[in-house]
């Protein structure tokens, strides 16, 4: 198609983010960039909901230190969905490879967060990231149902 989008690989994000500003800034920042945020949540429990109702979801952000519990909750039940979880946080945690496709670092500016997004759709048409941005670290491979590794 000439001039226009091509359709991506990763539309649906679901926010999980106990910092009310940050939640803000990446929810607008995602919607302003054309994806849809099907939720932004603060707790384990809302986001393990979410996914346990079958809601679509192609990629999970995922903060591990939340309020109510840990992020690796929310990466084990998104992983045993087989949707794709990228951590960040501050403090990648050192298990995260079994549940996760990578670690983007915080903090970081959010044309890495893009960027970081954008890798992973490119990994997961089994395509290379041309450079991965600051921050981020991918682990092995990874298969979902939604293509993503």
């Amino acid at each position: 198609m000439l001039f226009g989008r091509r359709r991506r690989s990763i539309e649906k994000l679901l926010v999980v983010e106990d910092e009310p500003l940050v939640a803000f800034d990446t929810e607008y920042l995602l919607t302003d960039q054309g994806f849809t945020v099907v939720a932004t949540v603060d707790r384990v429990t809302d986001a393990v909901r979410l996914i346990e109702a079958g809601t679509a979801i192609d990629l999970v952000l995922v903060d591990v230190n939340l309020a109510d519990g840990s992020g690796l909750e929310v990466a084990r039940a998104a992983s045993a969905h087989r949707i794709a979880v990228l951590f960040v946080t501050g403090s990648c945690p050192v298990d995260g490879e079994s549940v996760a496709v990578g670690c983007l670092a915080k903090p970081y500016d959010p044309r890495d967060l893009l960027a970081a997004i954008d890798a992973i759709a490119l990994r997961s048409e089994g395509k290379a990231p041309p450079r991965l941005p600051v921050g981020l670290r991918l682990f092995g491979d990874r298969p979902t149902t939604s293509g993503l590794t």
